[in-house]
């Protein structure tokens, strides 16, 4: 998969318009051998030749863990980008291998948790029809590279971050120095100000920028990570030339897997790394390294970047202008405009994102008639192209302003038709004790009971942009750390247990939550962040947003509310 681009040849049925990297023939033969080498692997396992310490590794090479009850086949999706053709075959796979429906995670890959492990070659045969697989999904290698749900689709954006993403999925796709680093290794980018990929929580966040001479260069982000020692990611550089994006990047990597720990699980990210080395000493390394790589080897042709571009080429937009959409106040759809529809840079058009967070639901499920819905909906309005959000919902990326009401009316008779996206409602939660065999609580429950509880619109208009996110653990799936009000679960003398935390931030001003106080009992939560939420409305000043309040009044104001007696 690491290859210079070829000229591109779609699956058969798959969507002409569609944003996405298109396999040709290398690609395709490669994913098909390692299928039928992974069937081999499976049957020696069940056969019995294979211990499942020696399978372990294997497996875990294709995205297959082995969780609290059953197989997790975790499928990737990279930066976020679907065809409705692909997610009609994840609908499939869900109704015909698993119990019916999927879970799309913050990382933008999709999980499906009831697999049999006899049934996974032939999964993966199948994703590969669509082209897709499970590779550098689990283990200490460069995972999905992640992005803006709105790539190509923002205004403030200047350029399309797929495109990079994609470079990078193929330059860290199988790397010989890279297969085993000391941690698994997780990259994310951006092309504007507004950061909807939480780069600074990541390993290495990038943001794509401009000169003033128009050329493309590179805002670089290390050591950021969230879990149990969360830190921001720092700034190694302000500027990397476009054809050196490769060789600063590679550069970064071998000072990590070079020096990075190997002895202790908990401090071998490359956060920890950079914390204890010092950012100063952390950037001469790299620069060191840089210049040692920096030249025509690992040059970035710009032919490549063209014809990687040109995956990613802007579909064929009717000439359309710009018009308002009518909705009576007050009713669903006009929520749903205010809420789940953004602005589009091409004049007619916008963006919609469909919530996967219905009251009392399971954020990030969508059923298998779910999915199918939406990739119908994909192929009739939006170019056949669907996006999964970090935030684990869905979006149409290119709906005619004059098709919302028939979009909308079809989600909604699916279930579909949430109005919530951005509001206290639109929780993020991992999958927790439910599944996970690393949680120590669960976090479904307690996610559906504060979605139904923050459930009516008008309060959740008038609360704002408060964000709730969730973690079963501290390893922090959920990205509580980075949330307004994050919730922890943690194990408090055997017994499930939470923490709240307040004042993160996920975007380019990021900030790490602060703990509250002790841990609570399940049932104690839901109510405290309600205190939480009322001291907010009844507190803050005109335009105050909930972080600036809880700056003015401090964390002992929140806290003597949530923890007073009675």
């Amino acid at each position: 998969m690491t290859h210079h681009a070829t000229q591109p040849t779609a699956p058969a049925n798959a969507p002409a318009h569609a944003g996405i990297y298109r396999y040709d023939a290398v690609d395709r033969q490669f994913v098909a051998e390692r299928v039928a080498q992974f069937r081999d692997q499976v049957q020696r396992r069940l056969s019995g030749v294979l211990s499942e310490e020696e399978f372990r590794p294997l497996r875990l090479m294709n995205g297959l863990y082995l969780q609290l009850h059953a197989y997790m086949l975790r499928i990737a999706i990279p930066y976020g980008t679907l065809t409705g053709q692909q997610l009609r075959a994840l609908a499939g796979i869900g109704r015909r291998y698993d119990k019916g429906y999927g879970h799309f995670t913050t990382r933008q890959n999709l999980q499906f948790n009831w697999i049999r492990l006899e049934d996974t070659p032939d999964i993966l045969e199948a994703l590969g029809a669509v082209d897709m697989h499970a590779i550098q999904t689990s283990g200490n290698c460069i995972r999905n590279v992640t992005t803006d749900q709105f790539a190509g689709v923002a205004a403030d954006a200047v350029a399309d971050p797929r495109v990079y993403a994609e470079i990078l999925r193929q330059w860290s796709t199988l790397h010989p120095e890279f297969t085993f680093l000391p941690r698994k290794f997780k990259i994310a980018i951006i092309a504007g100000d507004h950061d909807r990929a939480v780069i600074r929580a990541h390993d290495v966040g990038v943001k794509v920028k401009t000169n003033e001479a128009g050329a493309i260069g590179f805002e670089v982000y290390v050591g950021g990570g969230l879990g149990r020692s969360p830190f921001l990611g720092q700034k190694t550089r302000d500027w990397v030339d476009e054809q050196d994006l490769i060789a600063y990047l590679e550069a970064v990597l071998r000072v990590y897997n070079r020096l990075g720990r190997r002895d202790n699980i908990y401090k071998a990210r490359i956060k920890i790394l950079l914390h204890q080395t010092g950012l100063a000493k952390f950037t001469e390394m790299v620069e060191e390294e840089f210049a040692s790589l920096r030249g025509p080897r690992y040059h970035l042709d710009p032919a490549i970047v063209a014809e990687i571009r040109r995956h990613f080429a802007p579909p064929p937009y009717d000439d359309l202008a710009e018009t308002a959409v009518d909705a009576v106040p007050g009713t669903a759809f006009a929520r749903w405009l205010e809420t789940n529809v953004a602005a589009h840079r091409q004049p007619g058009y916008a963006a919609v994102t469909v919530s996967l967070k219905p009251a009392g639901g399971i954020p990030g499920d969508a059923t298998s008639d779910q999915m199918e819905v939406v990739a119908d909906l994909a192929d009739r309005f939006s170019f056949g192209e669907v996006r999964v959000t970090h935030a684990q919902n869905l979006v149409l990326p290119h709906v005619r302003r004059a098709d919302l009401a028939e979009v909308f009316a079809a989600l909604d008779a699916a279930g579909l038709g949430a109005a919530n996206v951005g509001t206290i409602a639109d929780i993020i939660a991992c999958p927790g004790l439910d599944y996970c065999s690393l949680a120590n609580a669960r976090s479904i429950p307690l996610a559906q009971e504060l979605s139904r509880r923050f459930a009516d619109p008008e309060r959740q208009k008038a609360i704002g942009d408060v964000s709730i996110k969730m973690s079963g653990c501290i390893n922090a799936c959920g990205h509580h750390h980075v949330a307004s009000i994050g919730v922890l679960g943690v194990d408090k003398h055997g017994k499930e247990a939470y923490q709240l935390t307040l004042g993160g931030d996920p975007t380019l001003n990021a900030a790490i939550g602060d703990l509250l106080g002790p841990a609570m009992a399940e049932e104690e939560v839901a109510d405290a962040v309600e205190k939480v939420v009322d001291l907010y409305l009844a507190r803050r000043e005109p335009g105050e947003r909930f972080n600036d309040t809880l700056a003015r009044l401090g964390r002992a104001a929140f806290k003597e509310t949530v923890y007073a007696a009675g």
